[in-house]
C-alpha cells in the first residue's frame, strides 16, 4: 500500500499547484494576471507559500558562508519575495476595486500573518548584521546613484523600524506592528462597508435645482431596487458632490451632508476608537524606536525630513490663504443674503450650493454647463493624447488581456518606436465592489532581473465617474477630468519607470514627491490648445469657447482659497494625530482643536472628518498629508517652466521625463527636480496659479 500512496500524493500535490493560478507564472498576454481562473480561496494558501518561500530565501542569504557584499546581501534581499508579491500585487487592486465580503474577511485574517513576516525580517539578527556589514563597508564599492539609494533604503529600512532592539523590545514590536496592520485593515473595512448603507430616497417634488445627469441615474438605481417612479441617491462621489452643488433644497443638503460627515461615528461600523488606538500604537512604536512621536519617526525619509519643515510650509500657505478665505467666505454670504432676501449665515453644507451659484453670477460660469464637452470616450482620447504628444507614447486596447470587471478595459501601452511600455487597466465606474475616490494601483511593479531582461508594469487607474445611461453617454465634469488627468500622471510615472529595483521603480519615491507628476498633468485642463484635441460637445462637435475656459480658469481661482483651506486642515488634522505624545481621550475635542488654526466654519455636532480619513489611518498617508501641498508647490512650478518654453515643447517633456517620471526613487527628488528645472521651487508659482499673487 505505501508504495501505491506516495504516486497518489504526489499527485495530489502536483494538482492541488495546478488549480492554483498564482503557484506558477502567469502564462497570458504580458504575463497579466488570469482573473477568470482566480477565486477568492486561492488567496490566502498562495499568500501562506509565498510567506514560507519568502523565509526559505531569506534564511539561504543569512546561510551564505561568503562574506556579505552588495550583491549576495542587498540585492538578494532585494529579489526576495516574487511568489508572494505576484499574489499581493492582485489580492489589494482587487481589494480595493472589486471586493466582496468574503474578500474582506481574508484580509482581516492575512493582514497579521504579513505583518508577522514584515516583522520577522526586520528583527532577523543574522539578516541585520549583513546589512549593516555592507552599509559599514560601503565606501570599498564602487555603486552607482542607483545602488547607492538601494543600501540606503535597505539600511534605513532596519534601522527605523526595530533592527536595533534588543530582549523583550523585540517582541514587543513584533506585537505592536501586528496589531497596528489589523487596526488599520480594520479602519479601512468599515470605511468601505458602512458607505453602502447610506440611501437617500427622494421623489420628484425634491428634485429642485438637480440636473438630468444626477437625477437620470438615481431613477436608475431606483428602478433596479424595484422602486420605479422614485429616487435613490446614494454618498457616491459623484452623486454627493452634483447634489451639493445644485440641489436647491437646504434641508436635503443638510441631510446629506450630515450623513457624509457622519459616516463611521457610531454603530457597528464606527471608527472612533479604531482611530485612537491606531494612533495610539503608532506612538508606542516611534517611541519604542525613540522618537518623541510618530511623525517624527515617518517623516525622516521625505523631502519636509521633520515635523517642524512640515509645519512650516502649513504655516506658510496658511499665512497667504486665510484673508483671501475670510473674503471669500464674506462675498459668499453677501450673494446669499440678497439671492435670499434675508441675512443669511452660511453654514457647510452651504458653501457647495452657493459657489456654484456666484460662479455663474460672477463668470456667466456653469460646471454643469461643460459636461456635454467631455463625452467619456472622447476624453481617454484626449487623457491619452497627452502622453502621446508630450512623451510619444501609444495606448491599444487588448482584448487578449483578462480584466476583472465587464466595466474594465486593458491596454497595451508601447513607445514612439513601438517598444512594449506596459499595461493600463481602466476602471471607470461605482459598484458596491469598489471604495469611493480614485486611485492608481501597480499590479505589477517595473524591474530588471539578473539576466538584464527589463519587466514591465502592470498598472490600473481607478474612478467612480458617473455610468452612462440608456439615452446618454458618461459625460464627465470638469472636476472628474481634473481627477482622471491626475490619476493617469501616476499611472505614467508608473509606466514609465526604467530602474533595476523594483522597490526604487516607478512611483516607489518620497510621500511628498510622489503627488508631483499627478498634480502636474491636471494644469492641462484649463489649456485650450490641449482642450481643442478631444472636448467637443457630444451632440454640435463645438470645441469649448476660449471665453468659457477663461470663465473656468476665473471661477478656480475664486474658490482657491477655500480649497487651499480645506486641504491644509486636512493636514493639520493629519498632523495633530501624528504628533500626539499622549492617548487621545475625546476624539471630537482633538479633532476641532487639531483644525482651529485654519477653520473655515464652525464645528457642527455630529460631524467628523477623522473616522472616514482612509488617507492617514489605513491608507499610507500618516503624518503624510501634507505632501499633496508640497507637490503642488512643485507642480506649480514645474508647468510655470513648461509655460515659458511651450506646454508640449518636447525638450521640457524630455528632461521631466527622463529626471522625474522614469527615476521613481533612484536618487534624492530635490536633485531630480533641480535637474530638471535647474533650480530650487518657489511657492510664488502656486500662488499666481491661484490669484493670490498677481
Amino acid at each position: 500500500m505505501r508504495n501505491i500512496l506516495v504516486p497518489i500524493f504526489i499527485f495530489l500535490a502536483i494538482m492541488a499547484n495546478a488549480e492554483n493560478p498564482f503557484f506558477q507564472e502567469f502564462n497570458t498576454t504580458h504575463n497579466t494576471a488570469p482573473f477568470s481562473q482566480i477565486k477568492n480561496s486561492h488567496y490566502e494558501e498562495a499568500i501562506d507559500r509565498g510567506i514560507e518561500k519568502a523565509n526559505a530565501e531569506i534564511k539561504q542569504i543569512v546561510d551564505n558562508q561568503s562574506a556579505p557584499d552588495f550583491e549576495n546581501t542587498i540585492v538578494a534581499l532585494e529579489r526576495v519575495g516574487n511568489d508572494l508579491n505576484r499574489v499581493l500585487g492582485v489580492f489589494y487592486p482587487m481589494l480595493s476595486a472589486n471586493a466582496d465580503d468574503e474578500m474582506l474577511e481574508i484580509a482581516m485574517k492575512v493582514s497579521p500573518k504579513l505583518s508577522d513576516y514584515s516583522t520577522s525580517i526586520i528583527l532577523n539578527e543574522g539578516l541585520w548584521n549583513r546589512v549593516k556589514a555592507v552599509y559599514e563597508n560601503r565606501a570599498s564599492y564602487k555603486l552607482d546613484p542607483e545602488q547607492t539609494t538601494l543600501l540606503q533604503n535597505t539600511y534605513d529600512m532596519f534601522a527605523q523600524n526595530g533592527a536595533n532592539l534588543q530582549g523583550e523590545d523585540r517582541e514587543t514590536y513584533r506585537k505592536l506592528s501586528a496589531e497596528l496592520t489589523q487596526l488599520t485593515t480594520l479602519f479601512g473595512q468599515n470605511v468601505l462597508k458602512e458607505m453602502p448603507t447610506y440611501e437617500m430616497w427622494l421623489t420628484a417634488a425634491d428634485l429642485d435645482g438637480l440636473p438630468e445627469s444626477s437625477t437620470a441615474p438615481a431613477a436608475e438605481a431606483a428602478k433596479e431596487k424595484g422602486r420605479e417612479g422614485e429616487y435613490l441617491f446614494t454618498l457616491d462621489a459623484p452623486v454627493y458632490m452634483s447634489f451639493m452643488k445644485n440641489s436647491t433644497r437646504r434641508d436635503l443638503r443638510e441631510r446629506m451632508w450630515r450623513l457624509y460627515t457622519g459616516r463611521n461615528t457610531s454603530g457597528e461600523y464606527s471608527n472612533i476608537e479604531v482611530m485612537k488606538n491606531i494612533a495610539d500604537v503608532r506612538r508606542k512604536i516611534a517611541n519604542l524606536l525613540g522618537s518623541p512621536n510618530y511623525a517624527t519617526h515617518s517623516l525622516k525619509r521625505t523631502m519636509a525630513k521633520n515635523p517642524e519643515g512640515v509645519y512650516k510650509l502649513l504655516n506658510q500657505l496658511r499665512e497667504a490663504y486665510t484673508a483671501p478665505m475670510k473674503a471669500e467666505i464674506a462675498e459668499l454670504n453677501a450673494f446669499a443674503s440678497e439671492t435670499e432676501g434675508r441675512p443669511f449665515t452660511m453654514m457647510p453644507w452651504d458653501y457647495s450650493f452657493y459657489a456654484n451659484k456666484l460662479k455663474t453670477a460672477k463668470y456667466s460660469f456653469d460646471e454643469e454647463a461643460l459636461r456635454p464637452y467631455f463625452e467619456l470616450d472622447n476624453t481617454i482620447k484626449g487623457v491619452f493624447g497627452l502622453a502621446t504628444k508630450l512623451y510619444g507614447l501609444q495606448f491599444t486596447q487588448n482584448p487578449s488581456i483578462e480584466v476583472y470587471h465587464p466595466d474594465v478595459k486593458a491596454f497595451d501601452v508601447n513607445d514612439a518606436d513601438g517598444n512594449f511600455i506596459g499595461v493600463l487597466y481602466t476602471d471607470f465606474f461605482p459598484r458596491a465592489s469598489k471604495r469611493q475616490g480614485a486611485w492608481m494601483t501597480n499590479l505589477f511593479e517595473q524591474y530588471v532581473d539578473s539576466t538584464g531582461v527589463d519587466h514591465r508594469p502592470h498598472i490600473s487607474i481607478v474612478m467612480n465617474f458617473t455610468k452612462p445611461t440608456a439615452d446618454k453617454p458618461s459625460l464627465l465634469t470638469p472636476y472628474e477630468v481634473e481627477t482622471f488627468l491626475h490619476e493617469f500622471g501616476h499611472s505614467l510615472h508608473g509606466l514609465l519607470a526604467k530602474g533595476k529595483y523594483a522597490s526604487l521603480s516607478g512611483t516607489n519615491v518620497y510621500r511628498d514627491f510622489v503627488e508631483l507628476p499627478s498634480q502636474f498633468n491636471e494644469n492641462y485642463l484649463t489649456e485650450k490648445e490641449f482642450l481643442d484635441g478631444f472636448a467637443q460637445h457630444y451632440i454640435n462637435g463645438d470645441s469649448i469657447p476660449q471665453e468659457q475656459i477663461d470663465r473656468l480658469v476665473a471661477s478656480q481661482q475664486y474658490g482657491a482659497a477655500y480649497a487651499c483651506m480645506r486641504q491644509l486642515m486636512f493636514g493639520f488634522l493629519d498632523m495633530a494625530w501624528h504628533t500626539t505624545t499622549a492617548p487621545v481621550d475625546d476624539a471630537v475635542a482633538f479633532e476641532i482643536a487639531a483644525v482651529k488654526p485654519v477653520e473655515i466654519f464652525a464645528p457642527v455636532e455630529g460631524a467628523l472628518t477623522s473616522p472616514q480619513f482612509s488617507h492617514i489611518f489605513s491608507g499610507g498617508y500618516a503624518a503624510g498629508y501634507y505632501s499633496y501641498k508640497w507637490a503642488e508647490v512643485l507642480d506649480a512650478d514645474a508647468f510655470d517652466f513648461f509655460k515659458q518654453n511651450g506646454i508640449f515643447d518636447k525638450k521640457t517633456a524630455d528632461a521631466f521625463r527622463t529626471n522625474v517620471l522614469e527615476k521613481g526613487g533612484s536618487e534624492d527628488p530635490a536633485e531630480l527636480y533641480r535637474r530638471f528645472r535647474g533650480q530650487d521651487p518657489s511657492v510664488d508659482a502656486l500662488m499666481r496659479r491661484d490669484g493670490i499673487l498677481k
